[in-house]
């Protein structure tokens, strides 16, 4: 097999296994806020027994160490408000919604990169917002809340993913995600008492939410991001894309054949799901560079989310 088609088929893969992020989000029965740092702990604690991770924290310069710590506060709160939508919702919503997040880069990068607006890039905008319209009255209503918090978190998508690109050759991809996820973690351990949460914020989790958590953390963290640092080696920046933007549908159809949440959501659901990834597709065709190869510590903290152009 030809080195490009493995390295396509190693990205549709860990697409899958990202796709599991918000299925086992659902699973868990841990609240958003405890999810979240055992996910982010667990992460960052096994790349610190990596000497290479050493390594790239020692030769990265404290003003750089700072700007990424201040991007995994951003991650923190995409993967909390992310994980709150699936539990006010369902997986299916929180899918979805994540689709927004290249229509949110669309607006927010040229801002951050200091380029020029594209116009094209507002029809893309605006083409979404029938999908979204027919997303929320596909829903019951008292799903309505996740769909909102779901929102939310494809805007700190767009955020985190645009100034990821900024800093993109300051640091290895692993050392960045360390820093990101440890300091992320760190951040919730001090806002817990200002977070809304019932009981303790930070409870031991049980055996079942121990497994679900650890497949979370190793299956559908680490393992798809040390394959896809391999296979950004052999893809084009435009084929990724395209490859990864196939994450919703892969999450979507999960639930259904795994939650069964089809009983849940009616056929407009589904048809605002179908615009809205229309959209999602029609980004990179109209930025294709399809020379250049993807960024890999824009795979670090994110699921995928389409964040390269």
């Amino acid at each position: 097999m030809q080195a490009a088609s493995k390295a396509r088929l190693q990205i549709h893969f860990c697409v899958v296994l990202w796709g599991f992020t918000a299925i086992l989000g659902k699973l868990i029965t841990l609240p958003a806020l405890p999810l979240v740092w055992w996910r982010m702990l667990l992460v960052s604690g096994a790349l610190l027994l990596l000497p290479k991770v050493w390594r790239g924290l020692l030769a990265m310069p404290v003003r750089v160490r700072w700007a990424y710590a201040g991007i995994g506060v951003l991650v923190s709160l995409h993967w909390l408000s992310f994980y709150a939508a699936i539990k006010l919702s369902n997986a299916s919503v929180g899918a979805t919604c994540i689709a927004l997040g290249p229509v949110f880069l669309a607006f927010i990068e040229p801002w951050i990169a200091r380029r020029k607006f594209d116009p094209r890039e507002l029809l893309i905008g605006v083409a979404v917002v029938p999908g979204v319209a027919m997303v929320v009255g596909g829903v019951p209503h008292g799903m309505r809340l996740g769909i909102l918090v779901g929102v939310v978190s494809a805007l700190f998508v767009a955020l985190f993913g645009s100034l990821n690109k900024r800093m993109v050759d300051h640091g290895d991809p692993l050392t960045v995600t360390c820093i990101e996820l440890g300091t992320g973690a760190l951040f919730l351990s001090m806002m817990a008492p200002l977070l809304p949460h019932a009981g303790a914020a930070f409870v031991w989790p049980n055996l079942h939410d121990t497994w679900m958590l650890l497949a979370l953390s190793f299956g559908c963290t680490l393992l798809p991001f040390a394959l896809a640092l391999v296979a950004l080696r052999h893809i084009s920046a435009f084929g990724t894309q395209m490859i990864t933007n196939l994450e919703p549908v892969y999450a979507i159809v999960l639930a259904v054949v795994l939650l069964h949440e089809q009983r849940e959501l009616d056929g407009w659901f589904y048809a605002g799901v179908t615009v809205i990834l229309a959209a999602v597709f029609v980004h990179p065709l109209l930025n294709r560079q399809p020379g250049t190869t993807r960024q890999p510590e824009l795979l670090g903290t994110a699921e995928s989310h389409g964040m390269v152009e």
